[in-house]
């Protein structure tokens, strides 16, 4: 089988050149994301893997005009490719999984961070200013947690948090038994009502687009803690940051947000970034901003490229 694979990193050499062996599949490797000027790497290739690039309708017939017949992103999110379109003219759409510990690690260490106050500890800590006004935080076996989407993610968060004692509350379509152990399902209404600290975990769907909006901030307490490290648009950051400057949101910690895709992973040092909203979340001394790298360990990258690799192989045994 032949793959083009693009957007190729340099952290990602040593699992491409070992599953490349063990899986006998033959790799052409470029460093650009699929555009219609790139995507000429891709021909005569039955399978591209692509990390987190926009691909539309112009890009996709492209494709297909190449021979590509199944795109494999190596993320669990997929909302940057047009699936219907690709469906419609033939060409297969997967994701992968990876390890849920590493997202699920560092949300706990996101809540912790924002229920700590470790953004305003270690600013001011810069300026040599340890004192001790504005910095006391919060403890999690006090308080009340919700966890939106209880898939592989969300239920490995719920088993992290269960240690420290928090009340845990979740939202999903549907219920799991494993979760029913250590956590209570509500309605989302009682979800936004009930939780100190919201976590979601949920892929962005039409259904959900800003989920976290100026009707369900309402609902919510004040001073309520949001945590994001599943996709940006679930939340509408214009109302989003509105609630934070009229006290409403007490605090927030991102890996994600609105728009990232130009941003994120790229180096803007001295530079103006066209983003203006990522600026003023930046401002707050109760946001965190991460940018998008709640996956980035060792075992979620080795993951990724297998598995993005598997279900190439799969799909092409599929149309022999």
């Amino acid at each position: 089988m032949k793959l083009a694979v693009f957007s190729y990193r340099t952290d990602e050499i040593e699992y491409f050149n070992r599953f490349e062996k063990q899986y006998n599949v033959d790799v052409i490797y470029t460093s650009e994301p699929p555009t219609l000027e790139t995507a000429k790497f891709a021909k005569d290739c039955d399978c591209i893997s692509i990390i987190t690039t926009k691909v539309d309708v112009e890009l996709l017939e492209k494709l297909k005009e190449l021979g590509v017949r199944f795109i494999s992103t190596r993320t669990i999110g997929y909302d940057h490719i047009d699936i219907d379109y690709a469906h419609k003219i033939g060409i297969g759409v997967g994701n992968v999984s990876y390890s849920p510990n590493s997202v699920a690690e560092y949300t706990v260490m996101l809540i912790l961070m924002a229920n700590r106050k470790a953004k305003h500890i270690l600013e001011r800590s810069i300026g040599q200013d340890y004192s001790l006004k504005g910095i006391q935080g919060k403890e999690l076996r006090n308080q009340t947690v919700g966890v939106i989407g209880t898939g592989r993610i969300g239920e490995t968060v719920i088993k992290n948090l269960s240690g420290f004692g928090a009340k845990i509350i979740a939202y999903d379509f549907h219920e799991k038994e494993s979760v029913k152990e250590l956590a209570t399902y509500v309605s989302m209404d009682t979800l936004f009502r009930d939780s100190d600290v919201i976590t979601m975990h949920t892929p962005l769907t039409p259904q959900n687009h800003h989920l976290i909006n100026e009707e369900n901030i309402a609902k919510m307490k004040t001073g309520v803690v949001i945590i994001n490290t599943a996709r940006g648009a679930l939340i509408d950051t214009a109302t989003f940051i509105d609630a934070i400057e009229n006290g409403k949101i007490g605090a927030a910690a991102l890996d994600v947000i609105e728009n990232e895709t130009d941003v994120f992973y790229n180096d803007f040092k001295y530079t103006p970034i066209k983003n203006r909203e990522l600026a003023i979340l930046k401002s707050f001394p109760n946001v965190t901003v991460m940018p998008h790298t709640a996956f980035y360990t060792d075992q979620a990258v080795s993951d990724m490229v297998e598995n993005s690799i598997l279900s190439c192989i799969e799909n092409s045994e599929k149309n022999k």
